[in-house]
């Protein structure tokens, strides 16, 4: 959001060159999984060479990032990831998800993950496999884009008209999506709670995604299963979705949360009532 007035003038008066150099460093790596040149870096910042090997020496020194011996590049690490975990939001979040995850891909035979919204993305937090040799699974900490993710759009259905109204600003619609059709959809999971769809990114995967709501009555996460159906599975896909639900209830009082400010309404005292609903 743009600064105006005495927030705009202050912004102006206490600038840190070096900070915002070594932050923009940490964005645009945050974006290439193979890495970039320290030459790459200077080119796409419009920095020179010399002050990006400074940034990237204390960086590195710190941690934040660390250079392949073999090509030269520069990546993140895991530091960001582990300092993100230490705020006590993430913290106790996936302290009380933890369990109830691995209890969860136990029962169900499947893979299951859980995720936040980070900036413009969302951004996996906590991840259990399956316990069964074939697995679907999402990398921890990866970042997906929030409008091709059910965990995003569950999680935005599920927060206030401005967050939803900014997050539309801010972050841009696929090509095949436009603003109407995405309300559209939100609103139906709004109205079931829960959402059921093939996966956006791997064929043959039906994501069920419910979010999880703290004492705000806003989701503050959501919880997915990107199915997989196998031969013989002893576990139905209904009786997935219902553990799933019966999960994020759990997860969901743990946190002292349970109100859902756009019905006024309570968890149902047992999950598998939400299976009423059918998308």
């Amino acid at each position: 959001m743009p600064t105006t007035g005495t927030e705009g003038a202050a912004a102006q008066k206490y600038t840190a060159p070096a900070l915002e150099k070594g932050l923009d460093i940490l964005e645009l790596l945050s974006t290439e999984d193979a890495g970039l040149m320290q030459t790459d870096i200077a080119r796409q910042l419009n920095r020179s060479v010399s002050e990006i090997f400074r940034m990237l020496v204390v960086l590195q020194a710190r941690g934040y990032v660390a250079q392949n011996p073999e090509t030269d590049r520069y990546m993140l690490t895991t530091r960001l990831f582990e300092i993100a975990h230490r705020t006590p939001l993430i913290k106790r979040l996936t302290a009380l998800s933890g369990p109830v995850m691995q209890g969860l891909a136990r029962d169900v035979n499947q893979s299951v993950h859980l995720v936040v919204i980070s900036g413009d993305v969302v951004l996996v937090v906590g991840q259990v496999d399956s316990p069964g040799n074939n697995i679907m699974s999402v990398r921890l900490g990866a970042r997906i884009e929030m409008w091709r993710a059910s965990s995003g759009r569950v999680i935005m259905a599920h927060l206030p008209e401005e967050a939803l109204t900014d997050a539309l600003a801010r972050v841009p619609l696929p090509a095949e999506l436009n603003e109407a059709t995405l309300r559209r959809d939100l609103a139906r999971i709004r109205e079931t709670g829960h959402e059921v769809r093939d996966s956006f990114i791997v064929r043959g995967v039906v994501n069920i995604s419910a979010p999880v709501i703290d004492h705000t009555g806003w989701a503050i996460a959501a919880m997915t299963v990107p199915y997989i159906e196998r031969f013989q599975d002893t576990v139905t896909f209904e009786e997935c979705r219902a553990a799933l639900l019966r999960a994020t209830t759990m997860l969901t009082r743990n946190l002292g949360g349970g109100i859902a400010r756009d019905t006024g309404q309570g968890l149902p005292d047992d999950p598998d009532t939400a299976l009423d609903h059918r998308d």
